[in-house]
């Protein structure tokens, strides 16, 4: 079932906000982690936390990414 604007739970991401979304530091594309509980700039090397569906594009709040995450990134 594809997923439309009125069948989104409060807590999923819309994929064409995801689409509008950039990294406000490079303003690069994000990319959403498989458990969908952040959204990553590659180009940063930093992960954004969601919460209750809310992506936090703050870089105080960024978390940087470890080698080994940014290695299974490529």
């Amino acid at each position: 079932m594809i997923k439309t604007r009125d069948t989104l739970t409060p807590l999923e991401i819309d994929n064409l906000a995801l689409e509008m979304l950039v990294c406000p530091l490079t303003k690069t594309r994000l990319s959403i982690k498989e458990d969908k509980s952040e959204l990553v700039s590659a180009a940063a090397r930093v992960a954004f936390s969601i919460t209750d569906g809310v992506p936090l594009l703050c870089l105080s709040e960024a978390r940087n990414l470890t080698q080994e995450e940014i290695d299974n990134l490529k």
